[in-house]
């Protein structure tokens, strides 16, 4: 009898994972699914991004013959950036999902075989993007200058360690938040923690190209400061230099914290805790009555467009319903802020990191930071009418078919300008404080200029063809590795924007520049509009 009470928990989990991979693989919706095409790994759901994050993963060639420390550094501190995003993007949506709530809880399933069920998928797909990520780096280790063939193991185990440290950690700060200030803030909570754990991430991840110096061809590592020990990098990396590098006392020293955090946090997270978990599960399945609110505070966004500049700039009716639609969402759906705030959040770091950097240095070149950082609003624009397009509530949609509408584009109008409005216009706000309170003064201001004329075609782009029509696709099409590869085209663009914006500053003819984008802007930006205007609603199927 024992045996067989075993084995039932045993296999509820493997149906549950198998249950939580199929959804992953083919998502939730049956609209276009074919089963000859549905992905049947993890490999062909992800493969554009793995080859993406392969590609990324190749600059580790760089480290060919320096010691396994300085490789180990490079490599864990880039993926804990990775796994951090990915997990901290994906985790609310799969530890909370009311759909799937309403059906699991009355089940004799308990909650902590949900949570393993769920961070076991959580896990296998951030080692795939990992070993894709590190691919390269496995036999740069081998012949490193202290390395050799135990490399691949040990970093193999490391990365593992790693991936399970990033998953413990994003779930305990769930937990943690819900046992400070109790499961009724849940919601709102959830996007909180996952824009402070994304960010946090990234953050850590720009701390580690500051740890490594080069001369020469020589690649030196420098771990006086106290606060390195702080660094999940460091940790990995020195068991990685532990078991296949110098063996240094510092680095079995790092290895020995390294291994003793994470499994502090895993089992904070998945035991201490774990009850938690199970409140959250309740409180999402419940349904609540809403409390009433007060008349001007429901009304203050119908208020707003009704005065100038917004009433000039959505005369159309339709585009105002949209605007208003999608402003409703990206202010107070918690599934779209859910999707939306954590994938934008760690993409403002790096100007902000920039230009933190740069401070008050004077000279050639000096106001890059302040002109990335504007260059740099384009990807919030993108990006933002990219996800605005996915929603849990897709199938009401079909109502902007009913509509006697041509085409989707006076929707797709609503909604790109809500994204600029709620979305770019306060990242514009938010780097011109910084550049004023750093340099202070004005003085440098401009700079945001070539950045800020460009943002329209960025916000624009992602609705060509009839494209990107708000709120009108299941969620779990989101693609990652699509929306990877916009980024990375839409960084280079603001790099290259960027070193244009300076060199033109430093020598003097930036006004020109100005009217030469200007004018290509307004050009580009008719051609696309009319485009749109006349693109017809996409295919259902």
């Amino acid at each position: 009898m024992n045996g067989l009470a075993a084995a039932a928990p045993r296999s509820s989990e493997r149906a549950l994972r198998r249950l939580f991979f199929t959804l992953f693989l083919r998502g939730r919706t049956s609209r276009g699914l074919r089963k000859e095409r549905a992905p049947k790994s993890v490999g062909s759901k992800l493969a554009l991004t793995l080859v993406l994050y392969a590609g990324i993963g190749a600059f580790a060639l760089a480290f060919q013959g320096q010691p396994v420390f300085a490789l180990a550094l490079y490599l864990h501190g880039m993926t804990l950036v990775f796994l951090g995003m990915t997990i901290a993007s994906s985790a609310g949506e799969m530890l909370f999902n009311k759909e799937e709530a309403d059906i699991l809880l009355h089940r004799p399933v308990t909650s902590r075989e949900l949570l393993r069920a769920r961070i076991s998928v959580l896990v296998t797909v951030s080692l795939w993007l990992a070993g894709a990520f590190n691919l390269t780096g496995f036999f740069v280790g081998v012949g490193a200058k202290d390395g050799g063939w135990p490399f691949p193991i040990a970093h193999a185990i490391s990365t593992a360690a790693q991936a399970l440290f990033c998953t413990g950690c994003v779930v305990l700060a769930y937990e943690l938040c819900l046992r400070w200030f109790g499961r009724e803030r849940l919601e709102n909570l959830m996007t909180t923690v996952q824009i402070f754990v994304a960010v946090a991430v990234v953050f850590g991840g720009q701390i580690v190209p500051r740890l490594i110096a080069v001369s020469g061809n020589k690649i030196a590592v420098s771990l006086k400061s106290w606060w390195v020990v702080f660094l999940p990098s460091t940790w990995f990396a020195g068991f990685d230099d532990a078991l296949a590098g110098s063996g240094s006392r510092n680095s079995w020293l790092l290895a020995a914290l390294g291994i003793a955090t994470t499994a502090l946090v895993l089992w904070l997270a998945f035991t201490k805790l774990a009850r938690h978990y199970e409140e959250a599960l309740q409180v999402i399945g419940e349904t609540s009555t809403p409390k009433p609110m007060q008349q001007g505070r429901r009304r203050w966004l119908h208020a707003l467009v009704q005065m100038p500049p917004l009433s000039w700039w959505l005369r159309d009716p339709v585009t105002r319903a949209s605007f208003l639609l999608a402003a409703g969402y990206l202010l107070r759906d918690r599934e779209m802020k859910l999707r939306m705030y954590p994938s934008i959040a760690p993409m403002l770091v790096m100007p902000f990191v920039f230009l933190l950097q740069e401070g008050k240095r004077e000279g050639f070149g000096s106001g890059f930071g302040v002109a990335f950082s504007g260059a740099y609003i384009g990807l919030v624009a993108l990006l933002g009418s990219d996800l605005l397009k996915f929603s849990q509530q897709w199938p009401a949609s079909d109502v902007f078919r009913i509509a006697p509408l041509a085409g989707p584009a006076r929707i797709c109008d609503g909604a790109r300008r809500a994204v600029i409005c709620f979305l770019s216009l306060p990242a514009v706000a938010a780097f011109a404080l910084i550049v004023w309170c750093i340099r202070q003064g004005p003085a440098q201001l401009p700079l945001l200029l070539p950045g800020i004329i460009a943002m329209p075609l960025f916000a624009l782009y992602p609705h060509l063809g009839g494209k990107a029509v708000p709120l009108s696709m299941p969620s779990e099409d989101a693609k990652s590795a699509g929306r990877g590869l916009k980024m990375i085209a839409v960084m280079m663009l603001s790099m290259a924007l960027s070193g244009l914006a300076i060199w033109s500053w430093s020598f003097g003819w930036f006004h020109w520049l100005l009217l030469g984008e200007t004018t290509l802007a307004l050009a580009l930006y008719t051609l696309m509009h009319k485009s749109l205007a006349s693109a017809p609603w996409p295919a259902m199927e």
